[in-house]
């Protein structure tokens, strides 16, 4: 899961969300330092990753990915199950993607100081790139790769993912509904976190 998932697996709460958000900038017991509410929101990040991470389903489409990303293939995946959240958005939130997008950004800006100095540092960034809205489309998966693959050790191989996404897309879109259906359930049953629901 990446950013538009996790945040949408947080509920309503700005706190669990934040703690969500910033789950990969902050390592080991390091959480303990931050409010209950977002000490709980970066234990459902770790969750959400244990859960994204042993599912079979996740297995099968880093296959695809493998003979290029490697160990990173699992980075790939994560992004291609925000794009189809986002791509299918309707499905699951009556707001729209762009209400939603405007809407954690306000929070993250109001919570600007609580974060670590290397989410702060993340976040111009991700919001001059329009990160979540990104997500969308496939053009857009491509676009959030190269510039991964420019700010980490992410591999060069954004067309290439591409390509497999658009060879594979029927195939793909139908496995994340197998997934997360049940992710949804395992936050809300393990964290009585409620969930928005498109109407």
């Amino acid at each position: 899961m990446n950013y538009l998932a996790h945040t949408y697996l947080s509920g309503e709460n700005p706190e669990i969300l934040i703690g969500n958000f910033m789950g990969d900038f902050v390592r080991g017991a390091e959480y303990l330092n931050f409010p209950d509410q977002i000490q709980e929101g970066i234990m459902l990040h770790r969750n959400i990753d244990w859960y994204t991470d042993s599912h079979p389903v996740t297995k099968e489409c880093k296959k695809l990915f493998s003979p290029r990303y490697h160990k990173y293939a699992g980075v790939i995946t994560d992004i291609l199950f925000d794009h189809f959240l986002a791509k299918d958005w309707n499905i699951f939130h009556d707001k729209s993607l762009n209400d939603y997008t405007e809407w954690v950004y306000d929070i993250l800006l109001s919570y600007f100081d609580v974060l670590p100095i290397s989410a702060q540092k993340f976040l111009p960034g991700f919001f001059a790139g329009r990160w979540i809205e990104k997500y969308e489309t496939i053009e857009g998966f491509r676009e959030v790769l190269e510039k991964m693959s420019k700010q980490t050790s992410l591999p060069a191989e954004s067309e290439w993912a591409k390509e497999i996404l658009e060879l594979n897309y029927d195939t793909l879109r139908f496995q994340f509904y197998d997934f997360f259906p049940g992710i949804i359930d395992y936050v809300q049953d393990k964290f009585r976190i409620s969930i928005h629901r498109s109407e």
